[in-house]
């Protein structure tokens, strides 16, 4: 038996046990997610096609992965304006494993889909790496003594850069950067994903660092 389903805007035909890639889906991995939206159901020569779906059809599917898929660059530029822009996107996925298809209104079965994630023999046999973890991070805590109140990072010597020419960052982002402790190029260029994590949450970016490219953008200014 095969479907055709519609997520994310997009068909896709499903049959149980493959895997498919979708726009991304709320959820965690394991989980157990229904899509309804069914726009065909086949099983050898009898084919049920919906207008636009299938009374009482619909698709069980394990969450097996929340991806990204690869980056891409938009670059727009205006003649003799003098304007560019160069970002990158990486857009959200879902994979899915078609567990069930399921018609007349049948409901899916109960799947018990996550018991790696609660039997965790590998973090309770190795202590050692908790300790190392521990060890690492004494220097980081002392390291932020010199950090002001509020911010995320000391402010360097020398004078500051103009973060303006960052794509998308205006006066007012860049005040806010700046209170917390951002003020260079290559203190940008330098982001690690905790970083990058740390001024999202203080920012509300929602990925806006990672979605406009800035560390390339910050690397190439700080080039002079």
């Amino acid at each position: 038996m095969y479907a055709v389903v519609k997520t994310g805007g997009k068909q896709y035909r499903v049959a149980v046990d493959e895997r498919i890639t979708v726009e991304r889906l709320q959820g965690e991995v394991g989980d157990m997610l229904t899509l309804e939206e069914v726009l065909m159901v086949g099983e050898g020569d009898a084919v049920e096609v919906g207008a636009p779906f299938v009374d009482g059809a619909a698709v069980a599917a394990e969450l097996v992965e929340q991806a990204r898929g690869k980056k891409i660059i938009v670059f727009k530029k205006k003649r003799r304006k003098g304007y560019r822009r160069r970002n990158g996107h990486r857009q959200d996925l879902t994979v899915l494993r078609i567990r069930e298809i399921l018609t007349g209104g049948k409901k899916a079965s109960k799947v018990a889909a996550k018991p790696k994630a609660a039997a965790k023999p590998k973090a309770e046999a190795k202590p050692a790496p908790e300790k190392k973890e521990a060890k690492k991070a004494a220097p980081k805590a002392a390291a932020k003594a010199d950090v002001p109140a509020g911010a995320l990072f000391a402010k360097p010597s020398g004078e500051a850069d103009d973060l303006k020419k960052i794509s998308g960052v205006g006066p007012v982002l860049e005040k806010k950067l700046n209170e917390l402790g951002i003020y260079t190029f290559a203190q940008v260029a330098a982001f690690t994903k905790d970083d990058i994590a740390n001024v999202d949450d203080a920012l509300s970016f929602k990925g806006r660092i990672d979605r406009d490219d800035w560390l390339s953008q910050a690397a190439e200014l700080a080039k002079g």
